[in-house]
């Protein structure tokens, strides 16, 4: 992504403790990184500790072999914040899981305000699909790094 339009993936962003958000964040250069399950589950582990930390409560997400999704309700602090230490804390568990070190993220990330009346499990669906879309498994159940609090 090109740092010159950075600012324009903030415009109109509000950040509110309580409210749901689609998060996607993606790797730099688009690397493979995840395919690696060790790599993987370096960055789930980064995932659940936001919840643990009280940051979130993850309602689903999937870690892709280059990208992110994750479905949250925001608990405390912002979007910002929150995406700022995921990334910092899931590159150093990244470097601590034997990955060189070098650029992990792209600069950035995509976000969307859910509403209450919206179908929230219809998009943890899409979420958990995604690994089917991208023709890596046929059934969401044979692909390791996703999950779902439905499930």
């Amino acid at each position: 992504m090109d740092r010159a339009h950075n600012h324009l993936l903030r415009r109109g962003r509000f950040s509110q403790p309580g409210g749901l958000y689609l998060l996607t964040t993606v790797t730099h250069q688009r690397q493979r990184i995840f395919t690696q399950m060790r790599f993987a589950r370096a960055v789930i582990h980064q995932l659940r500790k936001t919840d643990t930390d009280g940051l979130t409560q993850s309602l689903a997400w999937v870690v892709m072999p280059d990208h992110v999704h994750w479905l949250i309700e925001l608990q405390t602090g912002t979007l910002c914040h929150l995406m700022r230490r995921f990334k910092s804390c899931s590159s150093h568990a990244l470097y601590q899981a034997g990955m060189a070190r070098r650029k992990i993220w792209q600069a950035g990330y995509y976000d969307r305000a859910l509403r209450r009346e919206e179908h929230v499990q219809e998009v943890a669906r899409y979420i958990i699909a995604n690994p089917i879309r991208a023709g890596l498994v046929t059934r969401s159940g044979d692909y390791p790094h996703w999950d779902a609090i439905w499930v």
